[in-house]
């Protein structure tokens, strides 16, 4: 990749970087009714402090998987459903613990948020390991020139570690947040995760060489010994 791509991936990302600061500030801060939200603070500094340092590792070391990584327009009609249940998920989720804050409704003791941000913690860094062992790993569903399965690591053990890895970030950001409504909200990311990895390895086994004998040796897709 030349001197001049690297220069606009990097602008890109940074864009939508900055983009999803200011959304979330937004879409927490404004129903919360209070800038002051510690627990809106702290979630938006171990989200997008990582965010912005994994970014410029990749365009130093992997600048094609950055490109990958911020290329968001999915082919596949289902999940484009999929793009858009999730999207509403994060809107209700964020506004409601913005509203569990300046109501008090649901609001859970501090100890529940130290703990969330651990886990949250080494979600990210499961995160950053599935990035590293896998160079094809694209927001959307596709295969890519020259893809290959990857089954070592923690793909040997799951079918989809970036899924496992989402999962926990995303259902730990509410109890960062310290609302056990919006935490109830961000539930739904388990089904619509679920439709999206049947969808995915459907297209896999049809266009990737070798998948299916993939699902044959790893037997779990998410979870080990569950699903």
């Amino acid at each position: 990749m030349s001197k001049k791509e690297k220069k606009e991936l990097l602008k890109e990302a940074i864009i939508k970087i900055l983009s999803g600061i200011v959304l979330l500030g937004l879409l927490l801060f404004l129903p919360a009714g209070d800038v002051r939200w510690k627990n809106g603070w702290i979630l938006m500094i171990i989200l997008f402090i990582p965010m912005l340092v994994a970014g410029f590792v990749m365009l130093a070391k992997a600048p094609d998987l950055l490109k990958s990584r911020l290329k968001a327009k999915e082919t596949q009609s289902e999940q484009k459903d999929v793009i858009r249940y999730s999207g509403l998920m994060f809107v209700a989720a964020f506004v409601a613990a913005g509203l569990d804050y300046r109501f008090q409704w649901t609001m859970l003791p501090g100890p529940v948020t130290s703990a969330a941000v651990v886990v949250f913690i080494l979600a990210y860094c499961l995160f950053g390991e599935v990035l590293r062992e896998n160079r094809y790993l694209s927001r959307v569903i596709e295969v890519q020139e020259d893809q290959t399965v990857v089954d070592t690591g923690l793909y040997g053990i799951v079918r989809h570690p970036m899924y496992s890895a989402t999962v926990l970030l995303f259902l730990s950001m509410p109890l960062v947040l310290g609302s056990l409504l919006s935490f109830i909200i961000m539930l739904a990311y388990i089904p619509i995760i679920v439709k999206r990895i049947r969808n995915e390895e459907q297209v896999l086994e049809t266009e990737l060489k070798g998948y299916t004998e993939y699902k044959g040796k790893v037997r779990y897709r998410l979870i080990p010994f569950v699903w």
